[in-house]
């Protein structure tokens, strides 16, 4: 009798949200106005400050009762609104596994890469990095305090677009683009205030360094469970998103714009 796992056996993947348990850090710093009126695509509504929000994790993903796959992530985000609804615009996830990778970008649209990420901790203090085409182009590093009085369960909404780049045209999409939401449950066992600094370095793979850290105001540790999953929202013009579509890609090669040409025009 021959078998053939190019096709889905039965009962391989169960329904419903992931159950993931996580350790790590969450930041929140302020940039300059002209980098977040650039980086947020329509129909997502800027917030008031100029900001970006971002969490760096270790993540054991129970994919069943004895399966689990360990992690580390880094997801980086605009914090804004869709329909007057708070979320965050993701437009940069990096982590390790490729499969963990492949499926988030296929089935949510999350613009995920393959990179490996460090997590050191001496005492109170934490240092993680995230590495790709051999470049840390990515920095955390902070002393654990005292325990906060924020919510231990709560969800958030992280926005993020999935489609099929077209065969024929650059720029287009073969298909519907949709919006779609990722749902975070959030159930910590531990929220901690940090001091610290996040330090961007220079890569024409991954330009975080574009994004420059103005002020840092906010950073936390946190430990405990999460459940994630999400939903479509709605299709959109593929042209509100194809200028953006680039930073899903590995492509050095690209310049970017100007911006203060683009806010001349």
């Amino acid at each position: 009798m021959s078998r053939l796992r190019y096709l889905e056996g039965p009962e391989t993947r169960a329904p419903g949200m992931l159950r993931n348990t996580v350790y790590g850090v969450r930041a929140t710093y302020e940039t300059d106005r002209e980098v977040i009126d650039a980086l947020l695509p329509r129909p997502l509504e800027a917030i008031e400050r100029p900001e970006i929000w971002l969490q760096m994790v270790h993540v054991a993903m129970h994919r069943s009762e004895d399966e689990t796959i360990e992690i580390g992530a880094l997801t980086v985000t605009v914090p804004c609104t869709h329909e007057g609804a708070p979320g965050a615009y993701c437009f940069h996830m990096a982590m390790e596994g490729e499969s963990v990778v492949t499926s988030g970008r296929e089935r949510y649209g999350e613009p995920k890469k393959i990179a490996e990420t460090r997590f050191e901790r001496e005492g109170d203090t934490i240092r993680a990095t995230c590495t790709r085409h051999g470049i840390a182009y990515f920095e955390i590093e902070g002393t654990v305090g005292e325990k906060n009085d924020r919510p231990l369960e709560f969800e958030e909404h992280l926005f993020c677009y999935k489609g099929m780049p077209s065969i024929e045209t650059p720029g287009e999409f073969d298909g519907d683009v949709f919006l779609t939401r990722l749902n975070w449950q959030r159930k910590y066992t531990d929220r901690r205030d940090m001091t610290g600094q996040i330090t961007l370095r220079e890569s024409a793979w991954d330009p975080l360094a574009d994004i420059p850290v103005r002020r840092l105001t906010g950073m936390e540790y946190v430990e405990g469970g999460t459940a994630t999953g999400g939903q479509i929202l709605r299709t959109v013009p593929g042209e509100w998103i194809a200028a953006h579509w680039v930073g899903r890609m590995d492509d050095p090669r690209n310049v970017g714009v100007d911006l203060k040409q683009r806010i001349a025009a």
